[in-house]
């Protein structure tokens, strides 16, 4: 498309668009797959422009760690999508061929479109998946007003996560960072489905303890993730007891007593798993719910649940008799922090899209560094300069 002064209004057309890569499916399509999930589709491309397909708008639909991701629409069929971009790179094309092979998975949001362009002069990759208009986990939660959440529904919750990381194990593939911000419902209505999504830190990994780097949110982090020796998808089973967790009191089981993102004496609790469940939230909550979490949250990670043994625990299988009592979530993330509360503002503030990715840390030279005491040396260096010139 010609370059012109309309086109800087546009959040990803600014610049020039040299080459498109597309796979586009429609509805129909999507179902066939969600029937019948397969892996092993490769990406077929077709050279256009995105604004071919699709109409693209300023409306963010969430923020990720690489960005917005925003509302587009596509052109012929009216359905709304996302759209997420991320600066061409090998870490980047990793997320997409990983989140594009696992795609045909009910319980994980589906890539419907990949496209590369050059934006700003920066070659980007721009990712169209499913539009999850329900929201995040939680925030589902808080919108149901004065309707209770109980163990049953959290239960329901937890099966349905438990199948999107049965898909991924299945064929050997870590997400890293299972955590309620990246579990999505595709409506607000009752039937709405919770989906998977966000695989910038998956990995494929094929044999034990083969992953090294530390990718996590440091609430859902699992403790070999914390230190230097390697792992493997285990860590996602962790992330799982600490969402059931938070699910059924409202709060996470290791948390900063200092308002920050993580402590040492958060890392220490973690690592020697260090956690209860403390009155009056957890008095109404199954020993079966209590068990489940234990064995989950396990600081040695071959004494873990594996996720085939998770999907069969009597709590999970939708036969199981669970309370229909009222729990304490929903009010619990209502209330407003206070001092003995801190860490519901942890987790809508300091954590809200935190990750920590070691690979993509950049040590600063002396030149960009704004180390106060640093700053101070140069000018006391440059004031010397001045009284005591050569």
């Amino acid at each position: 498309p010609p370059n012109n002064p309309q086109e800087n209004d546009n959040p990803i057309m600014s610049g020039h668009l040299l080459q498109t890569v597309s796979m586009s499916l429609n509805s129909a399509r999507f179902q066939q797959l969600f029937d019948k999930p397969v892996t092993n589709r490769a990406l077929q491309t077709k050279l256009n422009a995105i604004t071919d397909d699709y109409t693209l708008t300023n409306k963010a639909l969430g923020m990720g760690i690489n960005g917005e991701v925003l509302e587009i629409c596509h052109r012929e069929s009216g359905e709304k999508c996302a759209l997420k971009v991320l600066q061409d790179c090998s870490e980047a094309r990793q997320e997409v061929e990983l989140h594009w092979r696992v795609s045909s998975c009910p319980r994980i949001v589906p890539v419907i479109d990949v496209y590369e362009n050059l934006h700003h002069n920066k070659k980007c990759l721009l990712i169209v998946m499913e539009c999850m208009d329900g929201g995040e986990l939680f925030s589902q939660i808080q919108d149901r007003g004065n309707r209770v959440f109980t163990e049953r529904e959290a239960s329901d919750i937890m099966r349905s996560v438990g199948e999107a990381v049965r898909f991924l194990h299945s064929i050997n593939i870590a997400h890293r960072d299972i955590k309620p911000e990246n579990l999505l419902y595709t409506s607000k209505g009752p039937d709405a489905l919770i989906k998977l999504t966000d695989f910038g830190f998956a990995k494929e990994s094929t044999a034990l303890n083969s992953l090294a780097t530390p990718c996590f949110s440091p609430y859902y982090a699992a403790p070999e993730l914390l230190g230097p020796e390697k792992y493997d998808k285990s860590c996602d089973m962790w992330s799982l007891g600490v969402i059931m967790y938070i699910l059924l009191c409202g709060y996470p089981p290791f948390f900063s007593y200092h308002g920050l993102a993580i402590s040492p004496g958060m890392k220490r609790r973690i690592c020697r798993g260090q956690y209860d469940f403390p009155d009056p939230e957890w008095c109404g909550v199954s020993e079966e719910a209590k068990q489940l979490i234990s064995h989950l949250l396990q600081t040695e990670p071959t004494q873990r649940l594996t996720i085939s043994e998770f999907m069969s625990h009597p709590w999970i299988i939708p036969s199981a008799e669970l309370p229909q009592t009222p729990g304490n979530t929903s009010h619990v993330l209502h209330e407003d922090p206070d001092e003995g509360e801190k860490v519901k503002k942890e987790m809508t503030s300091a954590l809200q899209r935190m990750r920590v990715d070691y690979d993509q840390i950049k040590i600063k030279t002396i030149e960009e560094s704004t180390n106060p005491l640093l700053l101070k040396r140069r000018q006391k260096s440059k004031t010397t300069a001045v009284q005591h010139p050569d």
